[in-house]
Parts: structure tokens; C-alpha cells; sequence
């Protein structure tokens, strides 16, 4: 009888041991996915102009979840981060991505990270687009703008647990020739991984 008593009792407090563990665990997140869709506040070298809600470039839609980051160019050479992002929030358009990188490095936020954009087709619902400038109808980025977009592109991996495995182009979805310099190099676009993986 007491043999018995004293198995259930250890059998109670290994239970209690295992419940305090795991609160723990969760609070200190070991627990928690990190891509789980969640809005994220941008680090303070992104300048943070979200469009507005039209129902065409921003829709206002969650996402589903998020597997990937995208990497697009804008195919408007010498054209600026503010300008696209103008252009995005113009009645006219009817595409957007989360961010765009600019000629001199800097990041507009375009819009909130548990939100689709109009960038990738059926993608849109799980993954965040980058848009990139480039000065030229080569679509090769400039070394301001390949510095920031791998700051860019690393801090989102982290952010929401992604590997470098993660991070594709446009043209990995669909076979659109997009972004252009790194679907002609391939080269390019395994360095740029490389990049991002050691700044992850």
C-alpha cells in the first residue's frame, strides 16, 4: 500500500515538473513558430509609409502563413523606393509589395507583415515581397541597394524563423524572368543566399 502510495505521489510530482517546464518553455518561447503570421514593428533603418486599404494594391487580407520571402525587381530602371511606393498607393495600380529597396539603400515599408501583397499571384497568401530598384535595364542592384536588401531580407528570416532555403525569386513561382540580374546569374542569387545566411 505504501509502495503505491509513493509511486503515485512521484508519478504527481513528475507531472507538476513536466506542467512547470513547459510554461517555461513557452514563455520563454522555445515553443513558439516563428513564422507564425504576426505583424511585426520595423527595425528603425525602415521608413514605414503603408499604402492605403483600396481593395486593389492593399486589400486588407491576412495571410495564411508565412514560408517564404520573395525577391522581386521594380522592371522600371533608375526609378526610386518612393517613387514605386507612390505609385503602389496611386489609383491607377494594382500591385504592391511589403517593402522596396531604393538606388541608395533605403527601405520603404509599404505594408504590415500579416497582410497579402499583389506581387507573387497565388504566393501572395504566404509570403512577404521585397521589391528591388536598379539603375539600369540589366536589373543589376546597386551596392547600396544589394547591402540593404541583404540587412532586409536577413532580418526577416530571423524575425520569423526562416532559413536562407526560404528566400526565392519571383521567378521560382512562375518562371517570370524576375528579378532579372538574378535569374540570368545564377551565381549572383546563390552569393546573395549566401550573404543573407551569414548575416542571418
Amino acid at each position: 500500500m505504501r509502495h503505491r502510495k509513493n509511486h503515485a505521489l512521484a508519478v504527481i510530482a513528475a507531472l507538476i515538473a513536466i506542467a512547470i517546464i513547459a510554461v517555461a518553455a513557452v514563455k520563454s518561447d522555445i515553443f513558439v513558430n516563428k513564422n507564425t503570421v504576426r505583424d511585426e514593428p520595423a527595425p528603425d533603418w525602415v521608413d514605414v509609409q503603408l499604402i492605403t486599404v483600396d481593395g486593389h494594391s492593399r486589400r486588407g487580407v491576412k495571410l495564411e502563413e508565412i514560408n517564404d520571402i520573395v525577391v522581386h525587381y521594380v522592371g522600371n530602371p533608375n526609378t526610386t523606393a518612393q517613387q514605386n511606393r507612390n505609385y503602389f498607393d496611386g489609383t491607377e495600380s494594382t500591385v504592391s509589395s511589403h517593402f522596396v529597396v531604393g538606388l541608395d539603400g533605403e527601405i520603404i515599408q509599404c505594408l504590415p507583415l500579416d497582410e497579402k501583397s499583389s506581387a507573387t499571384s497565388e504566393r501572395n497568401r504566404d509570403t512577404i515581397s521585397i521589391e528591388v530598384c536598379h539603375p539600369d535595364e540589366s536589373g543589376k542592384f546597386t551596392e547600396a541597394t544589394y547591402a540593404s536588401l541583404v540587412r532586409l531580407t536577413a532580418w526577416l528570416c530571423d524575425t520569423y524563423g526562416l532559413s536562407v532555403e526560404h528566400v526565392i525569386r519571383h521567378y521560382d513561382t512562375c518562371g517570370k524572368e524576375c528579378p532579372l540580374y538574378f535569374v540570368e546569374h545564377e551565381d549572383a542569387w546563390e552569393r546573395f543566399k549566401s550573404d543573407v545566411d551569414a548575416s542571418i
